[in-house]
């Protein structure tokens, strides 16, 4: 195994420096500088990396732009920062009007380690899926997780099946016909990685093993297709899990969000 160091390396080289050529179909990218921007349907996205040969004063004329921007659409945008970035980059964008949200840990791990991270819960049973059905259900589910409207999430789902149905796989579980969780593997295509996201499971479903069952399992799917590395943005609350798993900490990153709303309180 790599150390963290190495491992940070490769993540940005190989994750954070490939975003704009694996967006799906209907998210829409563009450049300002060292700046991508990406229509989502949650909200915009931007991601920069490089911005430590910026003059303090270009660097706030970029944030004002990208900020600018979304306040002529009506929208909010994250800017997604991670914590090797320029020391003083927060602090910039705290000064242009973004607030931070909750900070996540990057973890990775070796795919073929983490084929036996936990076995199915009795009661519990864990599918593939591509059907818009489930994926509502999915959507319906998260909503409830996060106490706010995930409807988008089906679409956005749906999107990447249809956008590169080799790269993306749905895993919903079930527990007498009900969602109870559900995350899915999205591969990087033509790096050494594929994360793991979503993981949200309804709160009287939790630590039952539902969340390592799902780590296993896109593990062995992974590994199968010769994949050596996994990634998450780990929460406060599933990072313990994956680093007793034995995946590393290498970063941590925090989206900053400026918003119509935030702006005018």
């Amino acid at each position: 195994m790599m150390t963290p160091r190495e491992l940070l390396v490769m993540h940005d080289q190989q994750v954070r420096g490939t975003i704009a050529a694996r967006v799906p179909h209907h998210w829409e990218p563009s450049w300002d500088g060292p700046v991508l921007q990406i229509t989502t349907p949650a909200r915009g996205s931007a991601f920069a990396q490089d911005l430590d040969g910026l003059s303090v004063e270009e660097l706030d004329a970029l944030i004002g732009r990208v900020r600018d921007r979304w306040a002529t659409l009506g929208q909010a945008v994250e800017w997604k920062t991670y914590g090797h970035d320029r020391s003083d980059l927060t602090e910039r964008l705290r000064l242009a009007g973004f607030a931070p949200e909750d900070e996540e840990t990057v973890v990775i791990g070796v795919a073929a380690t983490l084929t036996t991270a936990g076995e199915v819960p009795d009661g519990i049973t864990i599918r593939a899926t591509t059907d818009l059905a489930d994926l509502q259900r999915i959507a319906a589910m998260e909503s409830e997780v996060w106490g706010a409207d995930w409807s988008w999430l089906a679409g956005d789902l749906r999107d990447r099946i249809e956008s590169a149905p080799e790269n993306i796989v749905v895993l919903v579980a079930e527990a007498g016909g009900e969602v109870v969780s559900a995350a899915w593997l999205v591969v990087i295509a033509g790096t050494e990685f594929a994360a793991l996201w979503g993981g949200s499971t309804l709160a009287q479903w939790r630590r039952k093993g539902i969340y390592r069952a799902l780590v296993a399992r896109r593990a062995q799917i992974a590994a199968e297709r010769g994949i050596r590395y996994l990634l998450v943005d780990a929460s406060k609350d599933s990072r313990p899990i994956l680093q007793r798993l034995g995946l590393q900490a290498v970063t941590t990153t925090t989206p900053w969000v400026w918003s119509p709303t935030t702006s005018a309180e």
